[in-house]
């Protein structure tokens, strides 16, 4: 996503902030009042859409001194597109099959302009996505002609797109908008307000208090991968945590030694991790939830263990670098953690109170708003983080402000949605790619996971996700895998997005801060990240792995997280090619096949993984025996 814009001054900056606080303030009420969900979704696209037009110019990464001419014509057409139907409400919804003129020209005017708000905050290529399947609905009866029979379908006029896309719920005003009007925009909130109070850079203060104070050459690296963990359970954004981290550890980093690339790989894996630490996550996580009608309380319970893979296959791999690298230790100028946790540790109270009120059974938009809440009144323990009118406004400002690249990215999901759902595409991906593996579930596992990949080197992390939950899931599914396994596969696939190019971009914001090469980051991003994405294999593969998800018999908890912690830590020691000293190719070899079939969940794949493992363990032990 496009960072976010330089403030406007004058006037234009004045309303621009005013209509962000208002945005953010309007999804609070939404939660203690009762407003019309469809009419709610409306104002709320609306709101985003005029802010973007607004902030972001039109020419991507150049600055904004004054708003132009079109883009107040932007502003007013999208007024016009929006507020036609909450003026015509009880008619417009009836009409989805015979739009009329009117609703012709407003609603293929408001699909432009979310593919222009899209283009604006997101970049090209899921806008040019978009368009690939809006032509695909209209030249559906041509693919017979071309021999792709297999995708062909009847064909679809505008009135009909159109009235899919515009006049129900199927289309612009989804699913993923909903998510995006309310679970996304409470967790922005949320994290602004914290942020606002002085919560994030406790946070930070706190990891390098508890690591960055120690003797070891690793101690910076580790500082930051437990840092990029407890952001994350604010943020729920890789971009954003990466680019926090970056700001405040780089020096760090460079004091002990890091290259820059490895710094800017440190960054960004422990960055992109907060797409997958509760509570917050990412906006794909609450997608989940609304896709197989469960509270969000069960998504985080699902993605507690594999949060957890995620973060030691990072610090493992930080620790095998760091030690390959010789970093050394760094003074940091902050409090002992004790201390630390004595003055500021009523931080933690907002996280820990999200989590006490999801189990308690409080819904999700409640417990972050009595959370919010609770943040701003702790915000007055300090004078110097009390949330003031002034810096209240200013924390309304940036959660109704961090809202809007993932509102625009939703609303252009929901029209490939829209296409997919219109024209039966995903029932059809779905059959070819059974086919394609024959039925067999390992097979159609990995099929998914390269098509959900494929997704990743186009589109972000919640545009991947959806695309491939309508049109690769049903695939899973089809062949015995749970639907909660195959969305949770489906989603920590997407994640890779984050590490894949084009889009890789939290290791080019890593580069760009730390000064390195993106593409040698991005790579070494990767190799940081790699171990814990075999984890979606162990519960889909096999029914007792389903135990990484807290949904099985707790001897099948037990062992799947055992096995699959023994996986991380041999292939961190082969990817990372450090045991006890640095490890040669064969062990390196032997560890990572090791490591491989310690994820795959059946009894005699880890007897062989174990026996690979101690292997190399042992020959490695051997080899350096007697060195200090």
């Amino acid at each position: 996503m496009e960072p976010p814009p330089p403030r406007l001054s004058g006037a234009a900056g004045v309303l621009a902030a005013t209509l962000a606080a208002g945005l953010a303030l309007y999804a609070l009420y939404w939660v203690v009042a009762v407003v019309q969900p469809q009419g709610y979704r409306l104002r709320f696209l609306l709101g985003c859409l005029v802010l973007t037009f607004i902030l972001y110019p039109f020419r991507r990464g150049t600055a904004r001194v004054r708003v132009p001419v079109v883009d107040w014509l932007l502003v007013a057409i999208a007024t016009a597109a929006i507020v036609w139907p909450l003026v015509d409400f009880d008619e417009f919804i009836y009409r989805a099959t015979e739009p009329t003129a009117l609703d012709l020209v407003l609603g293929s005017a408001l699909v432009v302009l979310v593919l222009e708000a899209t283009r604006r905050t997101s970049g090209p290529v899921l806008v040019l996505t978009a368009l690939g399947f809006l032509a695909y609905a209209w030249v559906g009866p041509f693919l017979d002609l071309v021999g792709l029979s297999i995708v062909a379908h009847r064909g679809y006029g505008l009135d009909r797109i159109v009235g899919t896309l515009y006049m129900t719920l199927e289309g612009v005003f989804g699913v993923p908008l909903d998510v995006a009007s309310t679970y996304i925009i409470l967790f922005t909130v949320f994290g602004a307000v914290l942020e606002h109070a002085g919560a994030t850079r406790f946070l930070l203060d706190w990891s390098r208090a508890a690591f960055g104070r120690s003797h070891s050459g690793a101690a910076a690296g580790r500082a930051v991968t437990l840092a990029g963990g407890l952001l994350g359970a604010v943020s729920g954004s890789g971009v954003a945590v990466t680019v926090m981290l970056g700001s405040m550890s780089w020096p760090m980093l460079r004091r002990a030694g890091y290259p820059k690339d490895t710094a800017g790989a440190v960054l960004s894996a422990a960055g992109i991790g907060a797409i997958l630490a509760p509570p917050a996550m990412g906006a794909a996580a609450f997608l989940i939830a609304e896709f197989l009608k469960i509270s969000y309380v069960q998504v985080i319970t699902m993605a507690a263990i594999p949060a957890l893979l995620y973060y030691l296959s990072v610090f493992l791999m930080v620790e095998a670098d760091s030690r390959r690298l010789g970093t050394r230790p760094v003074e940091e100028a902050v409090a002992p953690l004790a201390e630390l946790t004595r003055r500021s540790g009523y931080h933690f109270i907002p996280l820990i109170s999200v989590v006490v009120l999801l189990i308690a059974g409080v819904s999700t938009f409640r417990a972050v708003f009595w959370a919010t809440a609770l943040a701003f009144a702790l915000s007055f323990v300090r004078r110097e983080t009390a949330l003031t009118p002034r810096r209240a406004f200013a924390a309304l400002d940036a959660g109704g402000r961090g809202v809007l690249p993932v509102a625009a990215t939703t609303a252009t999901a929901g029209i490939i949605v829209g296409v997919v759902a219109l024209t039966g595409l995903g029932l059809k991906v779905a059959g070819l790619i059974v086919t394609l593996a024959g039925g067999h579930v390992f097979l159609t596992v990995l099929y998914g996971a390269l098509a959900v990949w494929l997704l990743g080197l186009a589109v972000p992390v919640t545009a991947s996700y959806i695309i491939a939950a309508v049109m690769v899931a049903p695939a899973m599914i089809h062949v015995g895998v749970a639907p909660v396994a195959a969305h949770m596969f489906i989603f920590y696939y997407a994640v890779l997005s984050e590490v894949s190019p084009p889009t890789a971009l939290a290791p080019f914001a890593a580069a760009a801060l730390t000064g390195g090469h993106p593409f040698r980051t991005m790579m070494l991003t990767w190799k940081y990240t790699l171990p814990a994405f075999l984890v979606p294999f162990v519960f889909t593969l096999d029914p007792r792995g389903m135990g990484l998800l807290l949904r099985a018999a707790a001897i099948d908890v037990a062992w799947a997280s055992g096995t699959a912690v023994l996986g991380v830590m041999a292939l961190s020691a082969g990817f990372g090619g450090w045991i006890r000293r640095a490890a040669t190719l064969p062990e390196r070899a032997l560890a990572v096949a090791g490591g491989v079939l310690l994820f795959y969940p059946a009894g005699l794949a880890d007897a062989g993984g174990a026996v690979l493992t101690a292997t190399a363990v042992c020959a490695h032990l051997w080899r350096t025996r007697g060195t200090p």
